[in-house]
């Protein structure tokens, strides 16, 4: 897989590709890129690539003619391109195992207030926003797209490694441990050292939708609206919800003892 990555700033992506896991994945001939500096494509000896917005407001964009030139430049016509934008739609976990299967992906990195309309409308394919934020820098969105994507290409890392991780099928992943088996007091959860597949195997799923359930309710209640919750987990949501709602109730009636007990103490003062 290739990924193409249009920038005016080409050593800001450049580091990502040549280290880690992404350099193997080079070396092996797995992943390919081409960094292109949009500047390079400039019509004026000052490689000048914005200028400011028919209608007036606040800011410049990026110029058409450099950025129309570097996207022919890589025949951007007949491949997937892609431009990162907070107005786009959101990136997912789903989106990412979509695009890992396309044989190369272009990315317009973005900067100022954005480019021209017009270029999106005759070369883009996607508009991909990473969150519901703005930023500086397009190269760095760029970057998480292309680190999601390209570890979901076959033999990049082992398929191992993809089970059961967050949003690989609906739910948070599991709390991970490893040695020492204390550490400043805390122990690992016995059942991770008891050798048993199978109460691990449930362990680690009771885990999984608790975590889902505390920071990500919305997924979980995706999972029930396409049915997509084995009998086992949504009998232990309800486990896990009943028991939830009886340490909140114990919680508050130590609380109100607590209030009843301090108010208590100041009427004795005031006596």
């Amino acid at each position: 897989m290739k990924f193409t990555v249009l920038t005016l700033f080409p050593e800001i992506p450049q580091a990502y590709f040549e280290n880690s896991i992404m350099a193997k994945a080079v070396e092996k001939g797995i992943i390919a890129y081409d960094l292109v500096n949009i500047r390079d494509f400039a019509l004026d000896k000052h490689h000048k690539c914005d200028d400011a917005p028919y209608g007036g407001g606040a800011g410049q964009l990026m110029m058409t003619e450099p950025l129309s030139r570097a996207l022919d430049s890589v025949n951007a016509k007949r491949k997937r391109v892609i431009y990162l934008t907070p107005g786009g739609i959101p990136f997912t976990q789903k989106k990412a195992l979509e695009l890992s299967c396309e044989e190369e992906l272009v990315f317009i990195c973005g900067r100022y207030e954005g480019i021209d309309q017009r270029v999106i409308d005759y070369y883009v394919d996607d508009e991909i926003s990473i969150g519901d934020y703005v930023m500086s820098s397009g190269e760095l969105a760029a970057t998480v797209m292309v680190d999601t994507i390209y570890r979901l290409v076959d033999g990049v890392i082992s398929s191992e490694s993809l089970i059961e991780e967050s949003h690989s099928d609906g739910l948070l992943e599991y709390p991970q441990y490893t040695r020492p088996s204390v550490f400043k007091g805390m122990t690992v959860p016995e059942v991770l050292l008891s050798g048993n597949h199978e109460n691990i195997r449930k362990w680690r799923l009771k885990k999984r939708l608790e975590k889902t359930l505390r920071n990500r309710p919305d997924m979980l209640w995706e999972l029930r609206r396409t049915n997509r919750l084995s009998m086992e987990a949504q009998l232990m949501i309800e486990e896990i919800t009943e028991h939830t709602a009886i340490k909140n109730c114990k919680k508050k009636q130590k609380m109100a003892r607590r209030q009843l007990r301090e108010a208590a103490e100041h009427s004795t003062d005031v006596d």
